[in-house]
């Protein structure tokens, strides 16, 4: 609560190498150098929320390696630049809310390699009018659970809907706290309405999508997937749909553990089919996860080989008709076109009535 509005490159007399947290809050900042943070190397607490600032330069944050929560709500923010948060690798909580951020900054958690130790991102009360729903569809449940979205003038589409229904099913903390406030906009509709209440609505008529459906034929290998939002997970296991726990050495032999918590199937039979269960324990809480495996009574090339066999058999009755019209009537006439020595002339009444017959008549 001061009145700095530019911190300069020369803002500290000298290198702070003891300085873990810095509160520039309230302050009117309208300006901060690209080398301010050169002279804090070990930094990890920065608020810079509630300020004048407009734009994120580029590798502004670059010299924080060590930076575990920024805080940069409630500015006047439109442009971000790409390497803003490069080199933030023990990244934990980023803060951008209240801003006037218009595109979705995706480049912060594809592939989990910009911000690996992210596990809060707010985005709420921004100018988003669509968001990245196949890519965040992708992410990790323990990522999606602390993604605030709420108060973006967010367009209404089915995908949407979707992602926001799957994090209600999941009980996300970013859908569940903030439901009231998850809105979007119909060109039909006067005010914003609850996403959650597109369900059945006009003009769209979304519905919800089946979550964790797995579908498989006989003889495949699948992996099913424990994707808990829960994080330092304490210990896991998988229950079949008989009821039997999965032991950790893999059990009958066709199902095996990964590293990772997934659930390797292989040789699918029959049986295999069914709701499958992931059992985690966190440091707090506990989570029940469940996929549904659906086995088809098929192998994988099942469906070509019957298409090659009927098409088999079809050209063989074709064939087999062919040869027979071939036969009745391409085949030689033995009674009139063959001439043996052994054959008598027939009588000249005969002949004469034989030439009235075989006649062709004048058209």
């Amino acid at each position: 609560h001061n009145n700095v509005s530019r911190l300069r490159a020369d803002w500290a007399p000298g290198r702070l190498a003891h300085l873990h947290a810095l509160l520039l809050s309230h302050n009117g900042l309208s300006f901060v150098s690209t080398e301010a943070f050169a002279h804090v190397p070990h930094l990890r607490h920065l608020d810079l929320s509630s300020n004048r600032l407009r734009a994120l330069e580029e590798n502004l944050f670059s010299d924080l390696a060590e930076l575990e929560v920024l805080l940069l709500y409630n500015n006047e923010i439109s442009a971000v630049d790409r390497t803003a948060f490069d080199n933030l690798g023990r990244l934990r909580k980023l803060y951008l809310g209240q801003n006037r951020i218009a595109r979705f900054p995706l480049e912060l958690l594809r592939d989990g390699s910009r911000l690996p130790q992210l596990a809060l991102l707010d985005l709420s009360a921004n100018r988003l009018r669509s968001l990245p729903v196949g890519e965040l569809q992708a992410l990790p449940a323990w990522l999606r659970d602390r993604l605030y979205l709420h108060g973006n003038p967010l367009a209404c589409d089915c995908p949407l809907f979707q992602l926001v229904a799957r994090g209600r099913r999941r009980r996300l903390s970013a859908v569940v706290d903030f439901q009231e406030e998850l809105r979007c906009l119909l060109p039909t509709a006067p005010a914003p309405v609850g996403i959650l209440a597109l369900a059945g609505r006009q003009p769209l008529n979304c519905s919800e999508a089946r979550e964790a459906v797995l579908e498989a034929h006989l003889g495949d290998t699948v992996t099913l997937s424990c994707d808990t939002r829960l994080r330092g997970v304490r210990s896991q296991h998988w229950v079949t749909p008989g009821g039997e726990r999965v032991a950790e050495e893999g059990g009958n032999g066709s199902a095996a553990l990964l590293a990772n918590g997934s659930l390797q199937l292989r040789a699918l039979r029959p049986e295999d089919a069914g709701t499958y269960a992931c059992w985690v324990a966190g440091p707090l809480l506990n989570e029940t996860l469940y996929v549904e495996l659906l086995v088809h009574n098929f192998t994988l090339h099942g469906p070509h080989d019957t298409l090659n066999t009927a098409y088999t058999t079809l050209v063989g009755c074709i064939l087999s008709v062919v040869l027979v019209l071939i036969y009745l009537y391409l085949t030689p006439c033995r009674c009139c076109c063959c001439r043996g020595a052994e054959k008598p002339p027939a009588p000249r009444d005969d002949s004469i009535n034989s030439s009235v017959l075989s006649a062709t008549p004048n058209h």
